[in-house]
């Protein structure tokens, strides 16, 4: 019990990962700052002229501007109670488009 293999927290069933259960007013800035990045860059390739199907696919998702708060910091979850759960519970949210959601959530 008092050993070097004594229960730890985490095996005591604690978490290891701690989450937030909302995003925080810091968080939820950044999150808006990175939308914004991505618009800008959105904006640059279209102006430069080249077109791909990456382009046309990003220019049908709405600007930060045009989405409702939310659509910025919710996602649809099948399994979630009201079908929608905080982005930030999303593996990798920073990195991939979260900007759409099936129609009427």
């Amino acid at each position: 019990m008092f050993g070097a293999f004594r229960p730890t927290q985490v095996s005591l069933g604690g978490l290891l990962w701690k989450t937030p259960w909302k995003l925080s007013p810091t968080r939820k800035a950044n999150a808006r700052a990175r939308l914004k990045k991505v618009d800008a860059v959105i904006r640059a390739v279209r102006e430069s002229g080249v077109q791909c199907t990456a382009l046309t696919k990003a220019l049908e998702l709405p600007k930060e501007h045009e989405m409702n708060p939310r659509d910025k910091y919710t996602v649809f979850s099948k399994r979630a109670k009201g079908y929608r759960k905080g982005i930030h519970k999303v593996p990798k949210w920073t990195r991939i488009t979260q900007r759409t959601n099936p129609a009427g959530f």
